[in-house]
């Protein structure tokens, strides 16, 4: 039996500005939104594509807003929502609990709804400009979680089983690690490959909705369930229940931009 691995004990915190500390979390969470500013400017800069660089810094400020309100909110509703029942502050509490990628969508598709009346573009358009962005900052984030030693997976007797601190004696499933390739490293490159061409409007979209569902209802099978829900029904885990209507939507978007391929994004 081989011997298993152990999280590496990396301080959260990177650095301090004075008597405020810099975690690693966030600053993984910078680097996916530079890195989504660069690509997006990219593509604005290309003969025709519709945008300039001042849409690309203004859609990235309300979609980065979407996600720090909407991933906040959701995160207590979805899962925590008997603790703001108690306490309605603990809304605030960013120090108790983190972020939730569902209603941080939730958040992303208002500021792609506000900002397409803004701009009179439609929100396909925007939307599928977006979504092969998005996946750089997912990864980043769930590097992020690893870092922390958080949302560890099950245990596991696979030689790549990691001990946790957190986690007990026994090692676990690296989830995290798998997320961040998965939803973050393979959904970009085919998301980045299949937007690089003209494609019926709404494909894009229906394409990234689909992935990532499928891609985090997989991760959820090895994946802890949180403990304040544990799997609902005794099989099914949150994060499976609310990938559900992505995968759902996504082919429903697929099918539909296609009957409409006439409409390029």
């Amino acid at each position: 039996m081989s011997t298993p691995l152990h999280f590496p004990h990396i301080d959260p915190v990177a650095f301090k500005i004075g008597p405020l500390p810099v975690h690693w979390y966030g600053i993984m969470y910078l680097v996916g939104f530079f890195a989504a500013m660069f690509l997006a400017n990219r593509r604005a800069d290309k003969p025709g594509s519709g945008w300039d660089r001042q849409q690309v810094s203004d859609l990235l400020f309300y979609a980065f807003l979407g996600v720090l309100l909407g991933g906040r909110i959701g995160y207590v509703i979805f899962y925590h929502f008997d603790l703001f029942q108690e306490n309605p502050l603990y809304l605030f509490r960013v120090d108790q609990g983190g972020m939730s990628f569902h209603g941080g969508l939730i958040g992303v598709i208002l500021a792609m709804l506000y900002f397409g009346r803004k701009t009179k573009k439609t929100f396909f358009t925007v939307a599928d400009f977006v979504a092969p962005m998005v996946p750089i900052g997912l990864g980043m984030g769930r590097i992020g979680n690893f870092i922390n030693g958080e949302l560890w997976g099950r245990p596991t007797d696979l030689p790549w089983g990691m001990i946790f601190p957190t986690g007990g004696p026994v090692p676990r499933h690296p989830s995290q690690l798998y997320e961040a390739t998965l939803e973050g490293l393979v959904l970009f490159c085919i998301l980045w490959w299949f937007s690089s061409k003209p494609r019926p409007r709404g494909s894009i979209s229906g394409l990234f909705l689909l992935l990532y569902g499928v891609f985090r209802s997989l991760v959820e099978f090895v994946r802890e369930p949180d403990p304040q829900l544990g799997e609902l029904g005794g099989f099914i885990t949150m994060g499976q229940v609310l990938s559900l209507p992505m995968i759902i939507f996504g082919i429903a978007l697929l099918v539909w931009s296609v009957k409409h391929k006439g409409d390029k994004a």
